[in-house]
């Protein structure tokens, strides 16, 4: 990805960056990578998976030491770092190999943001450090099978009793929430009132009786989705996010950082996970059977060119969050842009293996991956915010167009009509 250009505070912090892994990784790592010597990196990588580094180690060691969350505040786990911090963190985890999100990603980029715009002390304290080092997984319980697009049509009702709230719905693509100690939900709690303000948004206990998790096997093989239903699940009012009717605006904080998350990030699994590729593209390139096909140049380039874009794109949001500014709604463009561009990568890497594309020898690890990664693809314009309603923000909040009609604007939610 491209960088803004170091001034000498960014280049000494990003010296404290490398210097750090230095410190943790296994000796060598760092050091192989800078020379190049990709015999050597592979022998230190293999030592150290050898003596126990794996995906959820490198999480709680990341976690523990700031650089996890650099813009999160110090008494929280991170460092009270300025916008470009994470920028430089982010940079520093590609160049050396390093995973960019631990299993948590759901927790680090969009719960723990949400948490500390709007959550309470007590939250902060209970909740904040165990969502950096991995030791608490989180999912987000916002979409139901009558309300994805239109979210704030949902129906799982929040009950108030006592000094607890009792939950009743049913939530779906609810991505790991089979593995998760927490969910973000969001709940009616009034009736009586417009759609957006009659929301409340909780913290659910994802072992609490009354919870049913339910994995959608997907065509993958995989089953990262799920359905979660909530059946008399009593929720503590100090789990509550922000105050009764808040709830919208709580979960706008939340989806803000989910575009933010998801906008500037390769979509391919072995870049988000620290593959052992030296350069993501180069590795694309060499999957690319016949490139002295003149078409097939054609289309490489055209790849590329997307790249470039979807870089500078990402580039000039970031700018904007250099200046301190909160995720606005250029994130929307660039998830837009990159789970379009991920997708045409993945189907174009299918054609161009021609039949090995579509059938294959038994561990034919190459092609398996192929596949998954061009079937995975699919989902990239439907998870963190369809493209289609992304393109309607776009247009309403940074071209001023005219906002879609909205026949039930004004009306109480039990007056309007739903699915």
């Amino acid at each position: 990805m491209r960088s803004l250009q170091d001034t000498p505070e960014r280049a000494a912090f990003r010296q404290d960056v490398r210097d750090w892994f230095i410190s943790v990784l296994e000796p060598g790592w760092v050091e192989s990578i800078d020379s190049g010597d990709e015999g050597r990196y592979a022998e230190v990588r293999a030592a150290a998976e050898a003596n126990g580094w794996n995906f959820l180690s490198w999480t709680r060691t990341i976690g523990e030491s700031g650089f996890g969350a650099p813009l999160w505040p110090k008494e929280y786990g991170g460092l009270s770092g300025e916008p470009w911090t994470q920028q430089v963190v982010r940079e520093e985890l590609r160049r050396y190999r390093l995973p960019l999100f631990g299993p948590n990603i759901l927790g680090v980029g969009l719960a723990g943001p949400t948490i500390i715009a709007h959550g309470t002390d007590a939250q902060k304290e209970r909740y904040l450090r165990r969502i950096l080092t991995g030791e608490d997984l989180w999912c987000q319980l916002f979409s139901e099978p009558g309300s994805g697009s239109d979210l704030a049509s949902l129906s799982t009702r929040a009950v108030r009793d006592g000094d607890e709230w009792v939950l009743d719905g049913q939530k779906v693509w609810t991505s790991i929430a089979q593995i998760c100690a927490y969910g973000m939900c969001l709940a009616r709690t009034d009736t009586t009132v417009p759609k957006h303000d009659g929301l409340t948004y909780f913290i659910v206990d994802m072992h609490a009786p009354g919870v049913e998790i339910r994995p959608l096997r997907q065509m993958t093989g995989s089953a990262e989705f799920n359905e979660v239903y909530l059946t008399g699940v009593r929720v503590p009012d100090a789990d509550r996010v922000g105050d009764v009717g808040e709830g919208w605006r709580c979960s706008r904080t939340t989806l803000a950082n989910e575009r933010d998350t998801i906008a500037g990030v390769s979509l391919d699994p072995t870049s988000i996970l620290g593959g052992q590729q030296k350069d993501p593209w180069q590795g694309f390139l060499d999957s690319i059977p016949d490139r002295t096909d003149p078409i097939v140049r054609q289309h490489l380039v055209r790849l590329y060119i997307d790249q470039e874009v979807k870089d500078l794109t990402v580039l000039r949001a970031n700018a904007a969050r250099l200046m301190g500014q909160e995720p606005g709604p250029e994130g929307s463009v660039n998830k837009v842009f990159n789970a379009e561009y991920n997708q045409r990568r993945a189907e174009f890497a299918l054609n161009a293996a021609g039949v090995h594309g579509i059938a294959w020898v038994p561990g034919d690890s190459e092609a398996e991956q192929r596949a998954m990664r061009f079937l995975r693809s699919r989902a990239n314009t439907i998870e963190g915010g369809t493209s289609e309603v992304l393109r309607s923000s776009v247009a309403e909040r940074i071209l001023g167009l005219p906002r879609e009609p909205e026949p039930d604007r004004g009306l109480s939610w039990n007056e309007t009509v739903r699915n």
